[in-house]
Formats: structure tokens, sequence, C-alpha cells
């Protein structure tokens, strides 16, 4: 075996053991039928030090690659899909902290420190109605005579919303209406004006409790503010860092879901037995296609995430083949999910139907990748450009 995957494997053994898994996918239904968060999911988790793998050595932290870190979200997911999703935010800000400490912009070090301590990071930049995301937003941002600002405006899909104490966000400066600017920064849990809804009755990833954030004048003091840039197309560092990390991460999330819908599909096959043969429906020719082709598609997903990845902590420059790159991995990775669910759901028959069974479950987290930005239709403009446009 290739020292790589010596080492993937005694990380996997190092932060997320079977037992653990075990204990995750054991709870998973009963979060998912309550519609309530992970909270014993969460503290297994920091027992684990699992919110701090991407602190780097000189921070106290493992320094955990995004290579090392996806491989482990793909792990956690096959688990509990819900959990790896909402626990992928807190794990996006420490890895956005540190691609940027590794590239010599210290902006973000307080990231660490603050993680080592328990902070629990939360993203908090999807707004309604704006398509820009990370380019643009619907928050308005007030400057103040210090240098902080004060934010006004409505964050959804805001995961790990019963306890993230930090929460990185961005908001627009029109003081100059000829040029707008975009704030980035942090604000904290207990800054007055911050309410966080109590609605979330979702079809799929119920644990992860993505519920809405509105702002209301809530202070980011000027040392949280870390970036203003144009709005629109502008390349920096952050934004770069915070696609990858998202994209990239999200995909393994996805390729959990996925790999372990192939593995239940496998198993109602071979549990179940044709009347008219007599032998296992694992031996069915129809049955066997369906789940080979389901498994084929599958394969192409690791490793797209595991080549971008070390791409990304390689430092490779693919230049504006970047963005292709992140989010074809993404959205492969949840297509792929949603048609392995299906898959899997057809091997193993009415059983699956049951709201009792995983595969019920794991199917209705694989729509859940739909909604992710950008969608399918939002991107398909930048790949058609990528070779029809001079």
């Amino acid at each position: 075996m290739p020292d790589r995957e010596i080492r993937h494997a005694e990380l996997a053994e190092q932060y997320l053991p079977e037992d653990l898994l075990e204990r995750f996918r054991d709870r998973a239904d009963r979060y998912d039928r309550e519609n309530s968060f992970f909270h014993e999911d969460l503290a297994e988790l920091i027992e684990q030090h699992y919110l701090t793998v991407s602190v780097p050595e000189e921070f106290g932290g493992p320094g955990l690659s995004l290579n090392q870190v996806s491989r482990l979200q793909q792990r956690l997911a096959t688990a509990a899909p819900a959990t790896a999703l909402a626990i992928n935010m807190h794990l996006m800000c420490t890895g956005v902290a540190r691609a940027l400490f590794e590239r010599g912009d210290r902006s973000l070090d307080h990231v660490f420190g603050e993680a080592m301590n328990g902070e629990i990071f939360a993203f908090g930049i999807s707004e309604p109605a704006n398509d820009w995301v990370l380019q643009g937003s619907n928050t308005i941002a007030e400057p103040q005579d210090d240098g902080g600002y004060l934010l006004t405006g409505v964050k959804i899909f805001t995961s790990l919303s019963p306890v993230w104490t930090r929460l990185i966000t961005h908001g627009l400066d029109s003081t100059d209406t000829e040029n707008p600017t975009l704030v980035y920064g942090f604000i904290e849990r207990d800054t007055e004006g911050i309410t966080v809804s109590d609605q979330w009755d979702v079809l799929g990833m119920r644990a992860s409790q993505s519920r809405a954030t509105t702002l209301k004048k809530v202070r980011m003091a000027p040392e949280r503010v870390v970036r203003k840039m144009p709005t629109g197309r502008h390349p920096d560092m952050l934004t770069f860092a915070i696609t990858s990390n998202f994209q990239l991460l999200i995909g393994s999330v996805y390729a959990g879901v996925a790999r372990r819908a192939l593995d239940l599909g496998a198993e109602g096959l071979k549990r179940r037995k044709s009347a008219k043969t007599g032998t296992s429906y694992a031996e069915v020719p129809e049955f066997r296609t369906r789940l080979a082709d389901a498994h084929m598609e599958y394969m192409a997903v690791p490793a797209q995430l595991d080549s971008y990845s070390r791409d990304f902590d390689e430092f490779v420059d693919h230049g504006a083949g970047w963005p292709l790159r992140l989010v074809s991995a993404r959205i492969n990775a949840s297509t792929v999910a949603r048609h392995a669910a299906e898959a899997a759901l057809m091997c193993a028959s009415g059983s699956g139907f049951n709201n009792g069974n995983e595969l019920n479950r794991l199917f209705r987290d694989a729509t859940a990748g739909l909604f992710h930005p950008p969608t399918t239709d939002a991107a398909r403009p930048m790949y058609a450009a990528a070779l029809l446009d001079d």
C-alpha cells in the first residue's frame, strides 16, 4: 500500500474509528425522525479533536491537508450525512484559514486559536435572491467611524445554527455608489441584533439544522474585518480558498452518501431471493447491471476529489480552470449520490421505501445536493463559455 494510503488509513482510525461511525449511524435515524440537531455526534467529534484537524502544527493542531480532510469527510458521510454536511462549515472556515496561512496571508490566524479554544465556526454567505453568492451581497454593511460595520440582512442555510459561536459573513458597503465594496469578516453569536430562525422542516439533511439567520445592525468589529474588495469577478485569495474548500468538502459528503448507498444496495440484493429462479437477486443479470452502472459512475467521483484537493494542497496553478474543476467535482458528486441512492432503492425493493430504512433517508439526503451554489443551471454558462467564447 502506498505511503499516502497508509496515512489515510491511520487518520481514519484515529479520528473516525468504526465504533464511532456505528454510533453515528444509529443516531442518524433518530435525528432525522425527530428533526433534531446532532448534539451527541458533535460532542464525540469534539472529543476526537475532529474540529481542529485543519489547524496547523504551529498553532497546536495536526495540520491536515484539504485532501486528508476530504477523505475523512467522505468516511463520516457514510454514517451520518447531515452531521458531515454541517461540520463541513466549521472545517471550511478552519481550512480557509489554513490555506491563507500556507500562502503567506496571516489575516485569519485568529481562527486557529479560537478553534483550539472550542469556538464553532459557521458559514453565513448564502442569501435569498443573491446568485452572485461570494461576489455580491444583499446585506447592507454600514461603515462605522472606528472601521467596523453594522450588518443588516438575511443569511440562509446557516448550518450548525443551534451551536455556532462565530460566523464568517459578508455585506455590501454602498457608501460610494460608483464603487460599492464587499466586506468580509466574522461576527460573534452573542452580538446584539442576531436572530436565528426556529423554522427547519425539510426533505433531507435534517440534522444539519441549517436555519436562516437574520442580522439587524449587527456589529462587525474592526479587528474582525478581514477583506474589502470590489463586487463582481475580482480574483482574491480569500474567495478562492472559500470556493475550493466549500466545493470539494461538499462534494466529499455526497461521495460518502453514494458509497454508503451502493453498499446498502449490494446488501439488499444479497438478502432478496427470487421465487422464479430460487437464487439470490445478486445473481439476476438486470439487477447486477443496475448496481454495476451506479458503481462505475461513482468511481470517478472520489478520484476527481482526490486529484483537485491534492492540486490545491500543492499550489498547482490551474488559473481560470480552477472554477471549472471545483464546481464540476461537487456537482458530479451530488449527481452520483442521487443516482446511487435511486439504484440502491431499486435493489432493496419495497423495504427501502419504508421511512425507517436507511436508504430512504440517504435518498432524501442526496436531494439536498440540488441546492448548493452554484446549481447546475447556474454553472452551465461557465462551462459553455470556456469552450465557445473567445
